[in-house]
């Protein structure tokens, strides 16, 4: 297959809005650096930026969007809400825990919560600062949303499917209150991923991994993966979903492609999803079983759950939490293969287009209708401990500050 052919400078969008500067923490982070288990690019600096203060625990909040692209935050610290302003109306959201990015008809809007966390592996540093609309990622259909470990350094990729065209942007230039983009590709297929990976990104088109350098550049580094379906970032390296399992991306500048096949003649997860940083992730398969994908062992295990789930987070802790979404709205958990507790229906629209954040502690599940997002102590018998009521209505929301 020829390389995607990239898009003239002229034609890449470079909207500057805001004026925060990047700076490097000033006290020295003893430890490893994420560098050693995730893309090289993730260990510069220390996530502080000019303007932004540094807090105690990670402060935590609930982005939602309306129908008609209003924003709102709610700060699930003190409950206070605030509205942030109004984008495009939505059709779909994805987040790095701290930036959302929302497509739209026009594209993909980035919006910039003002809080997130920092991983330094063995210790995490916690930052807020005003939040803002960053502007406009310009591109047509469906858009494919991969993000990287940390949102101040690294890259987040996009791929739209109605024009094929796949966009990495820069991290350190979001932080600034820019959107700018490292490479465009015109790549002519109709679905793809563009994963973040090391100072580039790994590029999942026509049935091929390939790494493409900052520039769009194409390296050589390739590997199959028929039919991809998801990827995601863990502790271990990037993974990708793929017809006969995964393939895993590790290594430190060129990457080395390692598949993971599913070798028990199941059929394979349809996505991955996964607590932030973990190496543990899960994903449904269509059926009435989940799967789980260790990329720390390189290693598949299966379970059947007697339930049609629609989605599936690994929580990866030390009980071995899965928090599972019935098709007929309903929070499951799972802790070693096993159900331990089901909520009632907290999901009165289609659960297959809710939104669905879980982190250390609660699983949070938004029901537009209601114009309010559950808190669900996942691990306490799945109790709702809080349903919050959000700013805007969360047709579709994300849990930042993680």
């Amino acid at each position: 297959m020829p390389a995607p052919r990239r898009i003239p400078t002229r034609h890449r969008v470079a909207t500057v809005l805001g004026t925060v500067i990047l700076l490097l923490c000033a006290s020295a982070c003893s430890g490893p650096s994420p560098a050693a288990t995730a893309p090289p690019s993730s260990s510069a600096g220390h996530g502080a930026i000019a303007g932004a203060e540094e807090v105690a625990e990670p402060p935590l909040m609930l982005l939602s969007v309306d129908e008609r692209g209003e924003v709102g935050l709610a700060d699930l610290l003190d409950g206070t809400s605030s509205t942030v302003g109004r984008i495009g109306a939505p059709r779909g959201l994805a987040s790095d825990g701290r930036y959302a990015f929302v497509t739209t008809d026009a594209g993909v809007e980035v919006v910039d919560s003002g809080a997130w966390t920092w991983d330094h592996v063995d210790h995490f540093h916690y930052y807020r600062t005003a939040p803002a609309i960053l502007g406009l990622v310009r591109g047509e259909g469906a858009a494919v949303v991969a993000t990287g470990p940390l949102s101040t350094a690294g890259s987040t990729g996009i791929f739209f499917e109605a024009s094929g065209e796949a966009v990495l942007l820069d991290n350190e230039a979001l932080s600034k209150g820019r959107i700018q983009e490292s490479f465009r590709l015109r790549t002519g297929a109709a679905r793809g991923i563009v994963a973040p990976w090391g100072e580039g990104a790994v590029v999942a088109v026509d049935g091929v991994l390939r790494y493409h350098d900052r520039s769009g550049d194409p390296s050589g580094a390739e590997a199959a993966c028929v039919d991809p379906a998801g990827s995601i970032t863990t502790r271990a390296g990037l993974a990708f979903g793929c017809a006969d399992g995964a393939v895993l991306v590790t290594g430190g500048g060129e990457p080395v492609f390692e598949r993971i096949p599913v070798v028990d003649g199941g059929s394979r997860p349809l996505g991955f999803d996964g607590r932030k940083g973990r190496p543990t992730v899960a994903g449904v398969t269509g059926g009435d079983d989940l799967m789980l994908l260790d990329t720390r062992e390189r290693a598949w295990t299966r379970f059947a759950t007697g339930r049609m789930l629609v989605r599936a987070v690994a929580v990866d802790d030390e009980a071995g939490h899965v928090v599972g979404l019935d098709e007929e709205g309903r929070i499951r958990v799972y802790a070693d293969g096993a159900e331990i507790a089901a909520t009632a229906p907290v999901v009165l629209e289609d659960p297959r287009a809710a939104s669905l954040w879980v982190d250390a502690q609660r699983v949070y599940v938004g029901s537009p209708s209601e114009g309010v997002v559950r808190e669900i102590a996942y691990a306490d018998g799945a109790r709702v401990a809080r349903t919050i009521e959000t700013p805007t209505r969360p047709v579709f929301f994300a849990e930042v500050g993680r």
